[in-house]
């Protein structure tokens, strides 16, 4: 993934990488195609606010036009925890605010984190969370 490069090349390692899954665009009914979900895990020593505005900048070297909320993009990258770190800094909020709430993070999240991870706010695993999912 040409994401994973321009990561990289930032020097940030890149651990661990989930399998590719699968969601549907949304808002539903837009006819826009389905799409791909990752998670990986990295080190860094670049703080998380830092490190947000890199993901913003590899978005839009990716063609990623910010518009319309929820607009179909090409790249979507999102910092969903950062070492336990809790913000509610408005650029960089942490955990990512709605990430207990989405399968298509928590499947590929449960991949990649080490067993005894817990949501930095609920105090909760992965496996939790998705049972609580609806």
């Amino acid at each position: 993934m040409r994401s994973l490069e321009a990561l990289a090349g930032a020097g940030i390692i890149v651990d661990r990488v989930s399998n590719l899954w699968r969601s549907p665009a949304w808002p539903p009914g837009t006819g826009a195609p389905d799409y791909r979900n990752a998670v990986i895990a990295v080190r860094t020593a670049i703080e998380p606010d830092a490190l947000m505005t890199l993901l913003l900048e590899v978005e839009a070297e990716l063609g990623r036009e910010r518009s319309v909320p929820n607009a179909p993009r090409t790249c979507d990258l999102d910092l969903i925890d950062y070492a336990g770190q809790i913000s509610d800094d408005p650029h960089c909020t942490l955990p990512h605010p709605r990430m207990a709430e989405r399968d298509f993070v928590l499947m590929p999240l449960a991949e990649v984190v080490d067993a005894g991870w817990r949501h930095p706010v609920k105090g909760e695993g992965v496996k939790a969370l998705i049972e609580a999912l609806p």
